[in-house]
């Protein structure tokens, strides 16, 4: 069932060579987004990318210094982790964090940024990469979909929340 909740659009830019914009418009206070963000309990419930993925890892320290890991499990075993510290914390309007996946992947700043209107909010996450191929290769692997994918869960979720 589509809800006008679920039917948000997800919209991408790259406005330079070393970023990707999300932005998103959420139909619930900033406050609870924030919370939807920000705290273990929530994460999980919501930050999942394609169907059928858990995260059985959520490990939050919210505090500038503070470090964060989330780690994830698909339906066949295989896993995944992502890691990082969160650098600007001011509640409930913005978050700005560096992110980690490990190997090869080189580490990027992602900044949440939280806007209130008429009791929506909008979500506008951008992750700055140290280089264009680096940028370029982050979304060749199918991350805007499964960031699509977790924005819908984040509608349901947040409508439960209320």
């Amino acid at each position: 069932m589509t809800t006008a909740k679920s039917a948000a659009i997800t919209t991408f830019t790259t406005p330079s060579d070393r970023e990707v914009v999300a932005t998103r418009v959420a139909e619930a206070r900033r406050t609870l987004v924030w919370q939807a963000w920000t705290s273990p309990e929530h994460v999980p419930q919501w930050m999942l990318g394609p169907g059928g993925w858990t995260m059985p890892i959520c490990e939050i320290d919210l505090r500038p210094g503070g470090a964060w890991r989330f780690g994830w499990r698909q339906p066949n075993g295989a896993a995944m982790e992502m890691r990082g510290v969160y650098r600007e914390i001011v509640p409930p309007s913005r978050l700005v964090s560096t992110e980690s996946w490990g190997g090869d992947w080189p580490e990027t700043v992602n900044t949440l940024v939280l806007t209130e209107e008429n009791g929506s909010t909008a979500m506008v996450c951008t992750v700055l990469y140290p280089s264009k191929e680096a940028r370029d290769a982050a979304l060749a692997t199918g991350m805007k979909e499964g960031w699509s994918a977790s924005y819908v869960r984040l509608d349901e979720y947040l409508a439960k929340m209320k």
